[in-house]
């Protein structure tokens, strides 16, 4: 586990999956239709339960850069918050990524929450570049967790070695 400090407040790394992580939220990167779909959207639709998708369904869509939570249902966490990342190469990938973390950590905010898990946001299908993520979700986070937030820990969750390097190379103040 790797591990910054930001004055009281901690952001850690750490490999495992997030569907499975006990904390306030976790959040999932949606498609704009948000529809839960393979991957850890099946995950969380199976795991979490039916409430997780129809609460989704009330949204309708979700424009790239916000934000949606919705509750846990049946997963360790009290509830998922949906960001609408960047997708392939877009234009302004940094600034469309930065965006979706700072939602996130808002709507987080907005609801009291101490602990938020992130994993790495459009790195998968969408291909956004694992260090180009690590770079924003720790700057952005950091940043955050640098004012006013409820926030106490964000942990970023790596699903494997391939995740997890680039994110320890960031908090460990590579480039």
């Amino acid at each position: 586990m790797v591990e910054r400090r930001v004055g009281d407040k901690v952001i850690r790394l750490i490999q495992g999956d997030i569907t499975d992580m006990e904390v306030d939220a976790f959040v999932f990167d949606l498609t704009a239709d948000c529809k839960l779909g393979s991957g850890y959207g099946g995950a969380i639709a199976t795991r979490g339960g039916k409430a997780v998708q129809d609460q989704l369904g009330a949204v309708g869509t979700l424009p790239t850069g916000e934000a949606v939570v919705t509750t846990g249902g049946n997963l360790k966490a009290k509830f998922v918050i949906h960001v609408n990342g960047p997708k392939f190469h877009e234009p302004d990938t940094a600034g469309k990524l930065a965006r979706s973390v700072q939602a996130a950590l808002r709507r987080a905010d907005e609801k009291g929450l101490a602990a938020l898990a992130f994993p790495p946001i459009g790195t998968g299908l969408y291909q956004v570049p694992l260090d180009l993520c690590a770079k924003v979700l720790l700057e952005t986070v950091g940043t955050h967790l640098g004012g006013r937030t409820s926030l106490k820990e964000v942990l970023f969750v790596a699903l494997d070695s391939r995740e997890y390097a680039p994110f320890a190379k960031a908090m460990n103040g590579g480039n």
